[in-house]
């Protein structure tokens, strides 16, 4: 069997999910288990409702609810039923006036509830037999709500007791991403992006042949076409370097997708369901060789940069213990660190905490923030042991100033950081430079 998950833009509106729902009748014959997120857009807006209601503008709040349910009765009238009950909580919100992680859960989890009904709609009208699941019956979590963690093994067990038998009957199960509950049954979220992860669970769990990921690009590309308009596909490419691209930026994937993938020698591909017949990208354990130096250039923008200094440092042991105590107590993750004799800077991607964090800091040392920048990540094979990645890289954009370096934590990860402003150009002058001879055994020209 195959786990097959198809993104927001996958379902954006009836045209994309007829072509998704296609393309899930061609591989009928592969006993697919489908993973689906929320129409496009309907998270935020669900969101958005439920501050809204929490802050006491109402009118707003249901004027909401009234679009999204509208875009959803046009592709299955009998999702009525959840509308009403989301006007029920929305006004229940506007009472207590706090939209709570917990409640947060509860009301993004109807994107992924409405639409899985949706999609096994059509698949049952194009004339094959489909079981719609709720992820809330499979999918067990803990009750860290935002960003629920899968309990694994009751997962496994969940999804052999109710999917299994549907699939070796030859039935198409279709499942809502993004969402679980714990033990108790209450309803939690895998964070935003989860529904790669649900899909990467489920194909752990039911040990499938491989995952596919349907999403609205051609695969994995040496750079955002966005920014280098002569990008190339990237055929194959392996787990380890595709998970530190999702997590320096490669918005194709969700960052925690491949564990799964990784621990079952899973391949999992990435595919679009605009060009069904394109081959994508595949993912493997252990990716073939390749004549170019890396696969790809990843961007993470919106990089804050945090320096701490003082002299007290100097000789003096326990000082990186208290500092990263602060980010801890904060509940902040730190991309790179930098350290000499008397400073340490640091970067975050997630500054929600900034302020009460340098308050902190003070007792340490003087600190100084920097922002808008921009952390460019270049991810090769046995990069850690190439002689001259950092002079050919530091040659490419030798006008360009460099804030940090990190070289040598990973062997597939070169990153340093430029200001946001310089970003395009330097992703445009190093992908000129490590990409002017392709390997065509692992690139290629997107379709």
């Amino acid at each position: 069997m195959i786990v097959m998950k198809f993104g927001g833009t996958s379902v954006e509106d009836a045209a994309a999910i007829d072509r998704s729902c296609s393309i899930v009748g061609e591989r009928i014959s592969r006993k697919p288990f489908v993973v689906v997120s929320a129409l496009g857009g309907a998270t935020n807006g669900l969101l958005e409702a439920g501050n809204l209601a929490a802050n006491g503008e109402m009118r707003a709040a249901m004027a909401i609810a009234d679009r999204l349910e509208q875009r959803h009765l046009e592709l299955l009238p009998s999702t009525a039923e959840h509308f009403v009950r989301l006007r029920e909580l929305l006004k229940a919100l506007s009472a207590i006036g706090e939209f709570s992680l917990r409640t947060q859960d509860l009301i993004a989890a109807y994107g992924e509830v409405v639409s899985s009904l949706i999609f096994t709609d059509r698949v049952q009208r194009l004339g094959f037999d489909a079981v719609h699941v709720d992820a809330r019956q499979c999918m067990i979590t803990d009750d860290r709500f935002g960003k629920a963690s899968p309990l694994r093994d009751l997962t496994t067990a969940r999804l052999e007791e109710i999917a299994r038998p549907s699939l070796n009957s030859g039935r198409v199960v279709v499942m809502g991403g993004y969402i679980g509950a714990t033990k108790l049954g209450m309803t939690t979220t895998l964070g935003r992006g989860g529904s790669d992860y649900s899909a990467a669970i489920a194909g752990a769990a039911l040990n499938a042949e491989e995952i596919q990921i349907w999403t609205d690009v051609d695969g994995l590309m040496t750079a955002d076409p966005r920014i280098v308009a002569e990008a190339w596909k990237v055929k194959e490419i392996s787990f380890e370097e595709a998970s530190e691209l999702a997590y320096f930026g490669a918005r194709v994937l969700h960052p925690l997708t491949l564990l799964p993938a990784v621990e079952q020698n899973i391949p999992v591909y990435i595919l679009n369901s605009r060009k069904p017949k394109g081959t994508g990208t595949r993912i493997t354990r252990q990716a073939r060789p390749c004549r170019n130096l890396i696969k790809s250039i990843a961007c993470k923008r919106g990089i804050t940069i945090v320096t701490v200094s003082s002299s007290r440092m100097l000789m003096a042991y326990g000082f990186l213990k208290a500092l990263f105590e602060v980010f801890d107590r904060h509940h902040t993750s730190v991309d790179m660190v930098a350290t000499s004799e008397v400073s340490v800077s640091l970067t975050l991607d997630n500054v929600s905490w900034l302020d009460a964090i340098v308050e902190d800091l003070k007792s340490l040392g003087e600190v100084e923030v920097a922002t808008n920048m921009a952390l460019i990540c270049l991810v090769g094979n046995n990069l850690k042991y190439t002689p001259g990645v950092a002079r050919r890289a530091f040659g490419s954009i030798a006008d360009i100033n460099i804030l940090m370096v990190s070289h040598g934590a990973s062997n597939i990860n070169f990153s340093f950081i430029v200001d946001q402003n310089d970003a395009d150009s330097a992703i445009q002058k190093l992908h000129a430079d490590f990409f002017h001879d392709i390997d065509r055994e692992v690139f290629e020209q997107p379709a």
